[in-house]
């Protein structure tokens, strides 16, 4: 009788968990992290519905997955930093609360991610469009570019946030 999916997932990782706890560990320096991305990268293998038998190089694959997911994690942390310098610069009377501060940074995470693999110029254009509030003028005066461009820049960013929004 073959073996099922789920006894085959749980040799794969029984195999390969320790290693990749290890590998990870190195990159973050931290075990509680490490962790938290060993798991995330046994999940990610779930959802993707891989049958680990067709794997080549599991270690090579399971390595490709932690580092996107390490790499998404400093990206996002980055971001989040940096909203936060932002709102330390704003007046007390105009901080957020907490609960908006934490809806706010959701929000940004889930922009990041909508706008991941664009050009950094488009990215720009966008930003500077829905949280600076700048005009196109102003935008292609900053990028160095024409109104145009902002305006093709715009349009590959909309069309790529729709497209990353879930169906309802």
């Amino acid at each position: 009788m073959p073996d099922s999916p789920s006894s085959k997932l749980g040799f794969f990782f029984s195999d390969h968990h320790r290693w990749l706890l290890q590998h990870v560990q190195r990159r973050l320096n931290n075990r509680a992290d490490a962790e938290d991305m060993a798991a995330e990268t046994f999940c990610q293998l779930l959802a993707s519905r891989t049958d680990p038998d067709t794997l080549e190089q599991p270690r090579a694959y399971l390595s490709t997955i932690a580092r996107r997911l390490i790499f998404d994690r400093q990206r996002r942390r980055r971001l989040e930093l940096a909203y936060l310098e932002r709102l330390a610069a704003l007046p007390e009377r105009f901080a957020p609360s907490p609960e908006d501060t934490s809806l706010l940074l959701e929000a940004l995470v889930a922009i990041d991610r909508s706008l991941a693999g664009l050009p950094l110029a488009v990215k720009k254009a966008f930003l500077y469009s829905q949280l600076d509030g700048l005009s196109h003028v102003e935008i292609a005066r900053r990028l160095g570019v024409s109104e145009r461009t902002v305006g093709r820049y715009m349009t590959q960013a909309l069309r790529q946030c729709y497209l990353a929004e879930p169906a309802p």
